[in-house]
C-alpha cells in the first residue's frame, strides 16, 4: 500500500471518528439532554454492562406493542449478531384505536416498519424521538393529501397519535438512541405492532378486521417480522414493494 493511500485510509477514519462522535456533543448542547445525561447516564451504563453491551458499540432497536401498551429496546454491539432485550418500558397512554394510521386528524398511532428519523431535544414533552411516518407503504395507502405526521416517543403522559413512557424513561431511551446514533446507526429501526402477534388477543381482533384486506396483510407481515426475530433474535430484512406491501426476508 503507498503513502498516499494509507494517508486517504487514516484520513477517511479520522472523519468518520469526527462525524459519529459530533451527534452526542451537538445534543449535549442542550439543557435537557445535559440533565437526561446527568441524572440518567449511570444506570444506562450499568444496565448495559449487565448484558455485555457498551456505549461505545451500541446498535439498539425498538419494537412498540400498542394494545399492550408495551415500548421493547433491544441492542446489541456492532460485531455482534444477536440482539438482547435492554428494558421494556410501558407506554402510559394510547390514542385511536387498532390499526394503521391513514389519516391526518384520525388520531391513530401508526403501525408498520419504521426509524427514527429524527431527535427533538426541546420538545413540548420534554424530549422525543419522531418516526418517519408516513413510510412508502404509508404514503400508497394513507390519503394522499393529509397522512398526517409528526409521529413521536415522548415524555409526559398525553397523546394524539403518539407514544408516550413518561418523562422520566424519555431520559432514559433518548440516552440510548443518543449513544446509537453517535455510533453510527443511522436508521434506528422500530417495529409498531398493534398488539403482541403471538397471544389469544391477536387472533380476536383479526375476526373484526375481516373486511379490511389491507390491514390483514399488513399484520401479516408485521407477525412475519415478529416471528423471524423471536427465533433469531437479528433483524429481518424489510423490503418495500410498489404496491404498498412488504417483503420480510
Amino acid at each position: 500500500m503507498t503513502k498516499k493511500n494509507i494517508f486517504v485510509l487514516i484520513l477517511l477514519a479520522f472523519i468518520t471518528v469526527s462525524f459519529q462522535g459530533g451527534f452526542k456533543q451537538e445534543q449535549l448542547k442542550y439543557a435537557r439532554v445535559r440533565d437526561a445525561y446527568k441524572t440518567t447516564e449511570s444506570q444506562v451504563k450499568t444496565r448495559l454492562d449487565t448484558l455485555k453491551l457498551t456505549t461505545g458499540q451500541l446498535e439498539i432497536y425498538i419494537r412498540a406493542f400498542k394494545l399492550d401498551k408495551k415500548l421493547e429496546l433491544w441492542g446489541k454491539n456492532k460485531l455482534q449478531k444477536t440482539y438482547v432485550l435492554i428494558k421494556t418500558f410501558d407506554i402510559c397512554a394510547i390514542s385511536g384505536e387498532v390499526g394503521p394510521k391513514r389519516k391526518e386528524g384520525d388520531m391513530q398511532i401508526p403501525e408498520g416498519f419504521y426509524y427514527i428519523s429524527r431527535f427533538n431535544p426541546v420538545s413540548n414533552f420534554h424530549l422525543s424521538l419522531g418516526l418517519n411516518y408516513p413510510n412508502q407503504s404509508d404514503r400508497i395507502f394513507s390519503d394522499k393529501q393529509h397522512p398526517g405526521g409528526d409521529i413521536y416517543i415522548h415524555g409526559s403522559c398525553v397523546t394524539i397519535g403518539c407514544m408516550p413512557i413518561r418523562d422520566e424513561y424519555i431520559k432514559e431511551l433518548y440516552i440510548y438512541c443518543t449513544e446509537a446514533r453517535n455510533n453510527g446507526q443511522t436508521k434506528i429501526p422500530v417495529t409498531v405492532f398493534p398488539c403482541y402477534p403471538d397471544g389469544e388477543k391477536f387472533a380476536h381482533i383479526k375476526t373484526q378486521f375481516t373486511e379490511k384486506a389491507n390491514t390483514l396483510l399488513l399484520w401479516d407481515e408485521l407477525s412475519l417480522a415478529y416471528q423471524s426475530f423471536q427465533q433469531t433474535k437479528q433483524l429481518p430484512v424489510i423490503s418495500f414493494l410498489t404496491n404498498g406491501r412488504h417483503l420480510v426476508k
